[in-house]
């Protein structure tokens, strides 16, 4: 009966606590609102500085205040009495003069920025004017005359925004229904009347992104070195900016076997782009457009290579680099894994190098060859060089398509091509829709979007109709890489009779144009990848950030790349599901020269399952991560040495606050009532044996 009994209290006592938390949960509902869509500003380190955002531990808070021409910033930063006050900054006003104003400011305690559709008339661009200068190859001992900029300044809207560090959180609101939410709030509770302030309850934000790394990588990852060593459980405070590049080979390679003899021609495109925001980096312009033109080139190679009256003499190694934006994080690995012997080819199989900058915003449809007044100072590299723009004119003269150098001597723009000058001199070229500065106003910002590559379709046509739509920057594009296809054929030792054969398909591009910048949830992309890649595909365009690789991580939307260059380029071969991932499984037996994946495949016009099949390409990964976290020189200085601030939370929501008078009413009214209550507590316990006595009744013995 005990037992019973006990069982039933501790039921009883069980529930009342689960009720407890339950109304817990709701009391909190009933107070907060919380922001789901919004993209913090986080902290990023090198091997000097720390820059970026964060708040405190326990979050920042701050009464709301809408700001949207100078006099409500005057609010915010002089005359409003109830600091600190959290910024609802209009995208307008998102500015290097606004922010440091805010920044110098004691009296903010975070900005949440709301940016409107279109960007800034005159530009926005918070990146370097001159970017990757740390890490250019020009340097007082290589072209001193060029180095900083000193000739032409790339990036000229540069105002290093992305490169302050601030005390405070800064948020983007990705939702206009949550903007509204929080402007409501506001004119509700806390507009100024007359020029005085608001009366409680008062409309308040916080915003939560403590970072746990500080001061710069090289006491971040000595931190994580200690911890690693000294602690049972290690907590990791940052983490190397990394991912992968992806190449393919025109005809396969031995992975395995090398031959020093064979020359390959390098085509390359970055992939990677970044804004001021944390995993915000649409990059039209300054990605996008760039390696959808080498996928385009890719494909178009790919499918003449197998019909043509006589054999390229030279293969062609088509490259996309990750983590260019933080100083050649990807070309620099791969330049260093050529040096360690433990790449596919080395330095000394590289013939020539043509990269694909940004090439989606050609003034007058010119496109301009740039290349390195240093190298070319020898004459074999100068006559090599030479001969490829010769090539490249010619191509561009075939198409349509104007094709000049500028006509002063000027050093490289910012290209993963400086990276392997820097190991040895290459002939190479690097391709753009620029002469001097960047023709791109938006630079490495939250605008570079498919707007600012002037991307638009008929009103009247739906997601699929607008997925075959070939827009005039398809049709641009599609002619850069006929271009460039056309000369990578002549320089690899294509014949004249197999020339009409390239040309780029304008078709594919719009398609890739579609899914990396407005939609990559779209019915082509959804047939070109598997299981695994298919849930990263969103309504919306991916966002090409490099990040960083953690253990169990999901495939990243880049991976994208991977799955269309192999499926533009591969062939589909009949192997299980078993055998084509599998590699110890029968039924081929090129696993040395190629590179399998099982793709969920198309839905078919009367079915209601894809058809998946398997595709055999070159296609293959190789680490985009400094040499500098491999020789675990932190300090390094001719290496990338960026890392990327862990943190446990990022949470934005809004409440109502009360004055500090009745939070201290509050506070003193609590703190009397515990007294009391500790006052009776007191009493009852010393007078327990007066208050608790039970009377007994004499027990009857019987005998």
């Amino acid at each position: 009966m005990v037992i019973a009994t006990g069982k039933w209290t501790l039921l009883l006592i069980v529930s009342f606590l689960c009720s407890e938390c339950i109304y817990c949960n709701s009391v909190e509902q009933k107070i907060y609102v919380t922001l789901n869509k919004t993209v913090p500003c986080v902290r990023l380190l090198n091997a000097t500085h720390q820059i970026g955002c964060q708040s405190s531990i326990s979050g920042d808070t701050g009464v709301i205040h809408v700001v949207g021409d100078d006099s409500d910033l005057e609010w915010v930063l002089k005359t409003g009495n109830t600091p600190p006050y959290m910024v609802l900054l209009d995208g307008s006003l998102f500015t290097r003069e606004v922010m440091i104003k805010m920044k110098d400011s004691s009296r903010v305690a975070g900005v949440a920025v709301v940016v409107p559709k279109k960007g800034p008339e005159g530009g926005f661009s918070p990146h370097q004017k001159c970017p990757n200068d740390k890490s250019s190859v020009y340097s007082n001992s290589y072209g001193e005359e060029y180095a900083h900029c000193n000739k032409t300044v790339w990036n000229p809207l540069g105002n290093d925004l992305s490169y302050e560090d601030f005390h405070f959180p800064i948020f983007m609101m990705q939702d206009e229904n949550e903007t509204e939410v929080v402007k409501k709030c506001f004119f509700d509770h806390n507009v100024p009347v007359n020029g005085s302030g608001p009366s409680y309850p008062l409309c308040a934000m916080q915003l939560f992104s403590h970072m746990h790394a500080a001061t710069n990588t090289v006491t971040c990852m000595r931190r994580n070195d200690l911890q690693a060593t000294f602690s049972i459980n290690p907590e990791v405070l940052c983490d190397p900016l990394s991912d992968y590049n992806i190449y393919s080979f025109l005809h396969p390679v031995n992975k395995s076997r090398k031959n020093p003899e064979e020359k390959v021609i390098i085509a390359a495109a970055r992939m990677d782009t970044r804004s001021f925001f944390w995993d915000f980096a649409p990059g039209g312009e300054s990605a996008v457009s760039g390696f959808v033109t080498l996928l385009a080139v890719a494909e178009t190679l790919s499918k003449i290579s197998e019909n043509l009256t006589s054999p390229l003499k030279k293969n062609i190694l088509f490259s996309f680099f990750q983590g260019e934006v933080f100083d050649y994080i990807g070309s620099s690995r791969m330049v260093y894994d050529m040096q360690k012997g433990t790449f596919v080819i080395g330095l000394e199989n590289i013939d020539t190098f043509i990269e694909i900058g940004q090439v989606g915003l050609r003034s007058a449809s010119q496109l301009w060859i740039h290349s390195d007044p240093v190298s070319r100072q020898n004459a074999s590299i100068d006559n090599e060089v030479r001969n490829l723009s010769s090539t490249l004119m010619k191509a561009g003269n075939d198409s349509n398509v104007p094709v000049f150098e500028p006509s002063v001597s000027q050093p490289l723009p910012p290209s993963s091509f400086q990276s392997f000058l820097k190991a040895q001199y290459i002939p190479g070229v690097v391709l753009t829709d620029h002469q001097s500065a960047f023709s791109n106003r938006y630079y490495e910002s939250i605008y570079d979007t498919s707007e600012n590559l002037n991307l638009s379709y008929p009103s009247e046509l739906g997601p699929e109709e607008q997925l075959e739509f070939v827009t005039a920057t398809a049709q641009s594009l599609s002619e850069v890489a006929t271009v460039v296809a056309k000369t990578l054929f002549k320089q690899a030792g294509g014949s004249e009779e197999d020339l009409f054969k390239v040309q780029a398909d304008p078709k594919t591009v719009t398609k890739m144009l579609y899914g990396f910048a407005i939609r990559s949830n779209n019915s082509w992309f959804r047939s070109l990848v598997n299981q695994d890649v298919k849930p990263g595909l969103v309504n919306g365009p991916p966002q090409y950030y490099v990040g960083v690789v953690l253990p169990n991580s999901s495939p990243k939307q880049k991976r994208l790349i991977q799955y269309v260059l192999a499926n533009l380029t591969g062939t589909v071969v009949n192997l299980t599901k078993e055998q084509c991932q599998n590699t110890d499984k029968g039924g081929d037996q090129h696993r040395e020269l190629y590179d399998y994946i099982w793709i969920q495949g198309s839905m078919p016009l009367n079915g209601s399952d894809p058809v998946p099949y398997c595709v055999r390409s070159t296609v293959r990964l190789s680490d985009a991560v400094s040499p500098a976290f491999d020789l675990k020189q932190y300090g390094a200085l001719n290496y990338s040495t960026w890392t990327e601030s862990r943190w446990k939370e990022i949470k934005a929501r809004i409440f109502l606050v009360s004055s500090k008078e009745l939070e201290m009413l509050t506070l003193a009214i609590g703190i009397a009532i515990l007294v009391i209550s500790l006052l009776v507590t007191y009493f009852i316990s010393t007078k327990a044996d007066i208050l608790f006595t039970v009377s007994r009744e004499p027990t009857t013995a019987a005998y």
